[in-house]
């Protein structure tokens, strides 16, 4: 049988974004080739992304596995670079499209991603051009590259009081004479001069001539001015684009003398991008405003005195004071003061969480993940009415509300599967349609038409079938999914993850933190043969301060408080057996303490007929059991039992409600334990006694049959949940790896907005079908009608109304909220 042999996949590629990456895939491709290696994957682990290599120990031996591996990382790494942050000049959905089809072009880009919003992720060949490089090259396709989100945020407050065009151009990706709006003043002044030039030519008697058609040609210029401009970018980039064919339309409709005609296309596509733009720029604002949600100085002590200091200056370790109703600047834990501090920016939690300080600072320090939630507080929440001081454990570069930050942007780079299938679309249907026009051109040869009407013709075909409203509507609907999940604590991680969450049919949950509160508490302890309660408590005690295990939490905190003053001796070498039990020294002899099914398999000695009698009759109690054996000899069981959680059987109802068929508790506790806690909650299916692999088949099984998502903590389930359509973390806000590993990290630790997130998945599939059909519906419409004769005008108001309509559609998911909350 092959061994086994994990490495830490951030060694071996330290610049991919994450283990999906196409460098991470070229590693394992390029080890499943080394003889003696059979199989190489992804895992999601504790410590993070970690890959597995299955082995021949009668070829390899452990140290050559792991020089080939790394030897291997080290040419892919020395090869491959990514380049992940944000730009600053995309205007809108096709011009993003445009540029990122441009930056494939680029020489040495292997792979490129590039939102409306401005978020960029770029992989490139090393050897053919670097990152300074590629940031250059940005540059020329009139992109500002920042490796930080929203760059425009604290850039608008530095200069705040700054005049000039310096300001403007950072500011507004369509700025201009007027601003972020000069735009759409532009498209409103050439409607104006549309308007007074048609009113005069038509009502005005013996008015001279040129009069109107300078006011037409004016609106030509007003109108025509950013399309103008787009279409030479996409011209010197060889893209046939809209822009293009909307300027040849109305230079079209110029030649054959109906300049009112050529200045209203213009007017009404101007009008349309202007308003395109406000509107997604609405959607990109209400992600942006996360990054403004922490302060940009902090009250830091030292010594005696309190200095004030830029976010940025912060160290860990430092003492912060935060003043009753300021923001708080860092992550960190209180060490002085209670009070109560509002979350909602961060968890989405509708109430204030009471905080009070550490009971111990020292192990607060050592093991910051092990924070008490009363304790934990985080950059960009509100304190309330007292004061306190917070000792930072985190930079500011690395606070959760800037892994937050910084994961949205990223994920608005990640395309969905509606968003891959309609550009694979257009690549189709755009030539054809360029083919039918030119066809059409030529009709005057069989038709007996003048040239003129089988130009216009021509002309209204390609503006009518420009699939502008289908480039837009799924990444509208995206963006104003994610921003309004982002400002309820709830982090998606781009379009696919919310598409599939909307489509599973199953939801398997974890019981311990997830349908639990997690802070399970003895119940029962049992000596055997003899052993007194204080022997069994001291000994689990010892061993099990040195886990961070939730069950080890509850028998190290109540066991203690059960010993009163009983001295407790220090354990050590602490080994985790996965999914079983731990084991460590204690006075010269090895403790076990794990589940009874430990005992009796894998080696280690069964269990004494004594214990086995208690585990069988605190077994039908639904408790969960850990027995605790010293050398060969068992101490005794102990029963512990977690609370189910209050909002557990309204959230599980409401997920019903939404159409969820099956719903499913898969947990490491024996299947009666199980199975207590699953009627709690009313849940009908509870699978027990599986392992972390047996919870893997489990996810497969499942998965088999529909779409499923797994719930849980992101730790401990994490390669169930990457198993899973769709992993879901709870409580992410307080663990570093949940918010890293899940496709969906609820940041508070609340199963109620499992619900909400659900349905905002639901209703974002439900308007991006909405704006499919409209926009294809659109262009069914209108390639027929134009070609038996509607004229461009009417033609490019449809058009642009279908695109208005789109974008203000995918809007309304900003204003989201649960109908059955």
């Amino acid at each position: 049988m092959p061994n086994t042999i994990r490495l830490d996949i951030p060694v071996l590629l330290p610049d991919a974004p994450d283990a999906a990456d196409a460098c991470v895939d070229r590693l394992i491709k390029t080890l499943s080739g080394v003889p003696g290696l059979s199989h190489a994957h992804v895992i999601e682990a504790p410590e993070g992304a970690q890959l597995c290599l299955h082995y021949d120990p009668a070829l390899l031996s452990p140290a050559e596995v792991k020089r080939k591996t790394r030897q291997a990382g080290a040419d892919i790494s020395q090869q491959f670079g990514h380049l992940v942050g944000w730009v600053e000049g995309v205007r809108h959905a096709r011009h993003a499209l445009t540029l990122e089809a441009a930056l494939k072009d680029e020489p040495g880009v292997l792979e490129a991603g590039l939102d409306a919003s401005g978020a960029v992720s770029l992989e490139f060949d090393q050897s053919r051009i670097n990152r300074d490089g590629l940031i250059q090259r940005l540059g020329a396709h009139g992109l500002r590259f920042s490796p930080t989100p929203f760059p425009a945020a604290p850039e608008k407050k530095a200069h705040r009081h700054v005049e000039g065009e310096d300001h403007a151009e950072h500011d507004h990706a369509h700025g201009g004479v007027f601003g972020s709006n000069t735009e759409l003043i532009f498209a409103l002044m050439a409607g104006g001069a549309l308007g007074v030039g048609f009113v005069l030519e038509k009502l005005a008697t013996g008015l001279p001539g040129w009069i109107p058609l300078a006011l037409y040609l004016s609106a030509y210029g007003l109108g025509g001015f950013f399309t103008v401009r787009e279409a030479i970018d996409n011209l010197k980039r060889k893209r046939f684009e809209i822009d293009t064919l909307m300027l040849v339309a109305a230079a079209g409709a110029a030649a054959l003398g109906a300049w009112a005609e050529g200045a209203l296309l213009l007017f009404l596509f101007s009008l349309g991008h202007a308003l395109e733009h406000y509107a997604m720029g609405r959607a990109k604002k209400a992600i942006e405003a996360l990054a403004e949600l922490a302060p940009r100085t902090a009250h830091v002590r030292r010594g005696l005195d309190i200095v004030e200091l830029p976010v940025e200056e912060l160290q860990i370790g430092d003492v912060v004071v935060v003043r009753p109703n300021e923001r708080l600047p860092a992550d960190g834990f209180v060490i002085s003061g209670a009070t109560s501090i509002n979350q909602a920016p961060v968890t989405g939690e509708s109430m204030p969480v009471d905080k009070q300080p550490v009971a111990d600072p020292a192990e607060a320090r050592a093991r910051p993940a092990s924070i008490a939630a009363a304790s934990a507080v985080f950059a960009g929440t509100i304190n309330g009415a007292g004061a306190i001081e917070v000792e930072t454990t985190r930079k500011s570069s690395d606070t959760t509300l800037a892994k937050v930050v910084r994961m949205v942007s990223e994920a608005e780079a990640q395309k969905s599967p509606t968003q891959r299938f309609t550009e694979r679309f257009e690549r189709i249907f755009v030539p054809v349609v360029l083919a039918t026009a030119v066809v059409l051109l030529f009709a005057w040869v069989v038709v007996d038409e003048p040239f003129r009407d089988s130009f216009y013709r021509a002309m209204a075909v390609l503006v009518a079938a420009s699939p502008c409203a289908l480039a837009i509507a799924t990444p509208s609907a995206v963006l104003s999914g994610v921003a309004r999940a982002a400002r309820a604590g709830v982090l998606i991680k781009g379009g696919a993850p919310l598409e599939n969450l909307g489509s599973v049919d199953a939801i398997a949950f974890d019981k311990t933190g997830t349908l639990t509160e997690g802070r399970p508490r003895i119940t029962d302890v049992v000596p055997v043969d003899g052993v007194d309660e204080a022997t069994l408590l001291s000994v689990a005690v010892a061993v099990e301060r040195l886990s961070d295990h939730p069950l080890a939490a509850a028998i190290a905190r109540d066991g203690a408080e059960r010993l009163g003053a009983v001295a407790i001796q220090t354990a050590s070498s602490l080994d985790s057996l996965t999914g079983k039990g731990v084991s460590a020294q204690l006075d010269g002899q090895t403790i076990l303490i794990g589940k009874p099914e430990m005992f009796g398999a894998d080696g280690v000695a069964p269990l004494a007929s004594s214990t086995a009698t208690a585990v069988d009759r605190l077994r039908d109690q639904g408790r969960t059991l850990m027995v605790v054996r010293q050398g060969d000899r068992d101490l005794g069981v102990i029963g512990l039992l977690d609370t189910p959680r209050a909002a557990a059987r309204d959230a599980l109802e409401r997920l019903r409600r939404l159409g969820v068929k099956r719903m499913i508790m898969i947990s490491g506790d024996h299947q009666k334990a199980a199975e207590a806690i699953a009627g709690q909650v009313g849940l009908t299916e509870a699978w027990g006694d599986l392992m972390p692999d047996d919870k893997v088949e489990a996810i497969k099984r499942l998965r088999a049959e529909s779409k499923v998502a797994m719930v849980g903590d992101g730790v401990n389930d994490a390669p169930a949940m990457a198993t899973a359509t769709v992993g879901v973390a709870m409580g992410a806000a307080g663990s570093d790896v949940a918010l890293e590993t899940a496709d969906v990290a609820l940041m508070a630790d609340d199963l109620s907005h499992l619900p909400f997130t659900v349905g905002l998945s639901r209703r974002t599939r439900a308007v991006i079908r909405q704006n499919l059909v409209v926009s294809l519906g659109v262009v069914a419409f209108l390639v027929p009608a134009t070609i038996f004769g509607l004229g461009i005008g009417p033609a490019v108001a449809l058009h642009e109304g279908s695109t208005l309509l789109v974008v203000f559609n995918a809007l309304r998911l900003l204003a989201y909220r649960d109908r059955f909350a």
